[in-house]
């Protein structure tokens, strides 16, 4: 069996392992506040996130397009830089679960292939215009967006409930958590597994020559497998989103999902592939700040915040530095 071959089945498997990586890494972008609000047990919860991830991966891809051909030039991707950029980010991702950090695996995955690519073409075949305004603009937005519309929702709340009773607050909110946690759940699967679609769309078109397109097998290859990965739970940062950062109750998990999740939507009907990791994790800063900043634990944040900072710089040398050694091992035999 020829070497081509072989890389190009081992980009597709390696894409499925990174995708249920990412489902278990960011499982508690969809969960984190249902579970540590107590509304739904651990268990019910990620089979509930899981099902609505599925969901959610099945709807567009238009995150998919700008990851697979909006940000290098494709021309020049082969399956050695696909297995570069999707190993690097696999190291990524497995070594902030461990530490339990929730660090974005767009962001992992996007510096990678960037990465990857320039260690094996050069700089100049990277989109700088598009990883401008769709990357690194973005990055710095929507934990802005995230922690401004998470305060000033749950503000109009406390306005809007603050003559009811706490244990009403607490049962109707209870109820509406579980919409607002779905909402999430799908909005985070439309957005992330569509980054593993471009992905595989790529390998797919570099190997085969043929024009960028995402089959639907591609599409629910990629649906199953970070449904399979959300079912696996990353309890680590589920602790550290849904409890360390700050104490939530049922109204707040609500206030946090309804703006994370609407602000997944309308980037990916953009074709914007945000962090969901930094979108979530801020709603929640910004709900828990309308509260009483002292509400907010800076130490966490600090860590957490250093780790979105790292992502994209350390992934996209570590992928050249992968790159450059397999590249150097394959020359040799």
């Amino acid at each position: 069996m020829e070497l081509a071959f072989l890389l190009f089945v081992a980009v597709i498997v390696l894409a499925l392992v990174f995708d249920y990586i990412n489902g278990f890494h960011d499982a508690a972008n969809a969960i984190a506040t249902i579970v540590s609000t107590k509304v739904l047990s651990p268990r019910v919860a990620v089979v509930y996130g899981a099902i609505l991830n599925f969901i959610g991966a099945l709807i567009g891809t238009q995150v998919a397009a700008t990851v697979g051909e909006g940000l290098v030039n494709t021309q020049v991707v082969t399956s050695e830089v696909l297995l570069a950029a999707l190993l690097s980010a696999i190291v990524w991702n497995l070594l902030t679960w461990f530490k339990g950090l929730p660090s974005s695996s767009s962001h992992a995955l996007m510096g990678s292939l960037m990465g990857a690519t320039a260690f094996a073409t050069g700089s100049g075949n990277l989109h700088w215009n598009i990883i401008t305004y769709k990357v690194i603009i973005p990055m710095f937005t929507s934990p802005i967006m995230g922690f401004v519309g998470g305060y000033f929702v749950m503000v109009a709340l406390y306005w809007l409930f603050h003559k009811v009773a706490l244990p009403k607050i607490n049962a109707i909110f209870g109820k509406a958590q579980i919409v607002s946690c779905g909402y999430l759940a799908i909005t985070h699967g439309a957005n992330d597994a569509q980054k593993t679609m471009g992905i595989i769309a790529l390998a797919v078109a570099t190997y085969y020559q043929t024009p960028f397109h995402v089959s639907d097998w591609i599409i629910v290859a990629c649906a199953v497998a970070m449904g399979l990965g959300t079912v696996a739970g990353g309890w680590k940062i589920i602790r550290t989103v849904g409890s360390k950062m700050v104490k939530v109750k049922p109204i707040q998990g609500f206030a946090a999902e309804a703006t994370g999740g609407t602000i997944l939507f309308l980037t990916a009907h953009f074709g914007i592939p945000i962090s969901t990791t930094h979108t979530i994790t801020t709603s929640i800063m910004g709900v828990g700040s309308a509260q009483r900043l002292s509400a907010l634990k800076p130490k966490i944040i600090g860590n957490i915040v250093c780790s979105w900072i790292l992502t994209l710089p350390i992934t996209f040398f570590l992928s050249g530095l992968i790159y450059s050694i397999g590249h150097w091992l394959l020359l040799t035999k």
